[in-house]
């Protein structure tokens, strides 16, 4: 072979080479383009996505009964938890600012309150009635009562002679406070009522009244985290028809007959709330600390462990009301003139919407 020619061979095959080389560097270099575009594409289109869902959420207003508390959990709970994003909501929570959860739901003004028993009973019978329904009971039993100092000496009705009343002014107290000292024979006249409005309960009853109105689950708590030694006589031992639920989620009628699919969903992602707070009151409790900061952080977890049994207590499911306890209570208020007229209690509840 001549010289010439074999440096043709070789020239022919470092071509070959080089473009062989050339062209894997192509791929590779289409390959790594890919790698870095494909993520920015997926991680836009996430992006893009979350969006779209979070532009289609619903905003949805539940209006509380009181300052937040650990009665409220639940509903903080499933919003953190994204239960309400989840079922196509963005919850806000309010407190209400003007009359009761009841007048706000009314007049549309939320999609839901928490109220009472007793004021769904109001305002179906007041008139004008106010057409809202009770779709969920937060807590099963009436875990409220009449709570004293153990050196006031008050383990009856009866012992309410003589003493202080320390209430909020409701026309429900007096006449409980009535039938109770007349079943155990007690002189109602003899009792001094003082309204303290939302005074502190531990504070009052050291320094301005004897015995005060209660929920076991914050203030009977409460007493038990600082040591305060306290008598409790619970409502339902003393009286079974005062047995009642308190609180209640509500809706107003006009919202359950034209958005009940909504309803629903609203109320799976609670029922999970509440479900998760029976099973992890712990992390339930920071939940409701994050949320709401101002409060004793070791009467709320204490408050929170006691409302995990009192949640769903011994019914089926989170949330169900029992026709007996809205029978007895709406006859017991109508016996006693607390309403005008007869609720029908059939429709003032429903349990239909519950998951």
């Amino acid at each position: 072979m001549s010289e010439a020619k074999g440096m043709v061979i070789k020239m022919k095959d470092k071509g070959f080479k080089f473009l062989k080389f050339l062209h894997v560097f192509i791929i590779l270099s289409v390959l790594v383009t890919f790698a870095v575009y494909l993520p920015a594409c997926k991680s836009s289109s996430a992006e893009e996505n979350i969006n779209a869902k979070n532009r289609e959420l619903k905003k949805i207003t539940v209006v509380l009964d009181w300052v937040p508390n650990t009665n409220h959990t639940g509903i903080y709970v499933a919003r953190e938890k994204g239960y309400y994003n989840e079922e196509g909501f963005d919850v806000e929570i309010v407190q209400p600012t003007e009359g009761g959860a009841a007048d706000l739901i009314a007049a549309g003004k939320g999609e839901f309150g928490i109220s009472y028993q007793e004021q769904v009973a109001y305002a179906r019978t007041t008139e004008p009635a106010l057409p809202v329904k009770a779709i969920a009971a937060i807590i099963q039993h009436n875990t409220s009562g009449f709570a004293s100092p153990v050196n006031k000496n008050i383990k009856t009705p009866k012992d309410f002679e003589g003493k202080k009343y320390g209430g909020s002014g409701s026309p429900i107290e007096e006449t409980i406070l009535k039938v109770l000292m007349e079943k155990y024979g007690a002189d109602f006249s003899k009792l001094q009522i003082i309204n303290i409005g939302a005074s502190d309960f531990i504070t009052s009853v050291q320094k301005d009244v004897d015995f005060s109105w209660i929920f076991y689950g914050w203030d009977g708590i409460a007493s038990e985290v600082k040591n305060f030694k306290i008598n409790f006589l619970k409502l339902q031992d003393l009286d079974k028809n005062l047995d009642f639920y308190t609180p209640v989620i509500i809706a107003s009628e006009a919202n359950i007959g034209k958005n009940p699919e909504m309803i629903k969903k609203f109320l799976k992602a609670t029922s999970e709330g509440y479900d998760f707070s029976i099973k992890n009151p712990d992390e339930a409790a920071s939940i409701l600390l994050k949320n709401v900061p101002e409060l004793d952080k070791d009467i709320l977890i204490a408050s929170q462990k006691y409302l995990a049994g009192q949640y769903q207590a011994d019914a089926p499911k989170w949330g169900v009301m029992d026709e007996k306890i809205w029978q007895n209570f709406s006859n017991w208020m109508f016996d006693k003139k607390l309403i005008i007229k007869e609720l029908d209690y059939k429709n003032a509840y429903t349990n239909e919407l519950l998951p």
